[in-house]
């Protein structure tokens, strides 16, 4: 998949960038770059490998460091709520905004 000059000034655009032509050039030749990868990633055959849970794992032991999934905080909800211009039932009301 490559980009072309217009997919980088529709993305520039939704992103409110605003791009002089050869920031837009630079981005277009880093972008694709970037989906060569990639594409190069993706054409390797990975089936029956097993994913592993750190990168150093395949060429030595990896004890992972992982901490008890415990609360550290105690609940402050209606604390917190406080200040809110709406609240019901424990939730922030917002404004609806899709219609």
């Amino acid at each position: 998949m490559a980009l072309t000059p217009q997919d980088i000034g529709r993305i520039a655009n939704l992103a409110r960038l605003e791009l002089q032509p050869a920031e837009s050039e630079r981005m277009l030749t880093q972008l694709n770059g970037f989906f060569d990868i990639v594409e190069k990633m993706r054409a390797v055959d990975t089936t029956g490998l097993e994913p592993l849970a750190h990168p150093v794992a395949i060429i030595q032991d990896v004890a992972l460091r992982l901490r008890e999934d415990i609360a550290s905080e105690p609940n402050q909800r209606e604390a917190n709520q406080q200040s809110a211009p709406a609240v019901e039932r424990g939730l922030f009301l917002v404004p609806k905004v899709i219609e």
